[in-house]
């Protein structure tokens, strides 16, 4: 079965960190120009920590559906899913695989506003259900970030369960999770030097 690998990242997400970055660099700068050592050693931390913390929030998450696995990149993991090991997928508050071993949220798919669909169409709609015609919440639907995904995933996932894929079931411990030790000790160290140089 041939299955083109899909990403999905939010777009508003890295719009808002390029955002909060050039905010942060230009803070930076100012205390630079000015001459005021003393301010950006006490308060360049903090704008430091913005910026690192609003990439590692907005920018780096995404999530990855290729023909072995499911990837979910969050703020401080990232969480390699095989397809057997997906039991059901949920978009109530973002999207969600429920495996075994317990649920996995996208941070990167997150859910709509109740208000998304008030202007969904009826096609939307029936594009979001399962072959099981389950009612689509608002997240369910293709045109939002969290249905989008999850209409690529239940479509590969029911064309594996129907050729057989699935029937033998996920092996214990095939749901990998990697720590970002490295972005926890960058925003760990900054948030102590943020707290320190303000109480210099």
């Amino acid at each position: 079965m041939r299955f083109a690998p899909t990403s999905f990242r939010p777009a508003f997400g890295r719009v808002l960190s390029v955002v909060v970055v050039v905010m942060a660099v230009a803070g930076l700068a100012s205390f630079v120009v000015t001459g005021d050592w003393l301010g950006l050693v006490r308060y360049g931390w903090a704008l430091a920590l913005l910026g690192a913390g609003a990439l590692a929030v907005f920018w780096f998450p995404r999530l990855d559906i290729a023909e072995h696995e499911v990837t979910v990149r969050n703020v401080f993991s990232t969480v390699h899913v095989p397809w057997p090991a997906i039991e059901r997928v949920d978009t109530k508050w973002a999207l969600t695989l429920h495996t075994a071993e317990g649920t996995v949220t996208a941070w990167a798919s997150p859910a709509p506003t109740r208000y998304a669909s008030a202007s969904a169409s009826r096609r939307d709609a029936s594009l979001s259900g399962d072959q099981q015609g389950f009612a689509p919440r608002p997240g369910d639907l293709p045109t939002t970030e969290s249905g989008a995904a999850a209409y690529v995933i239940r479509q590969h996932w029911e064309d594996l369960r129907a050729d057989g894929l699935l029937a033998a079931g996920a092996e214990p411990g095939s749901v990998r999770r990697d720590i970002h030790w490295a972005t926890i000790a960058v925003l760990g160290g900054l948030l102590v030097a943020s707290v320190a140089g303000i109480l210099l």
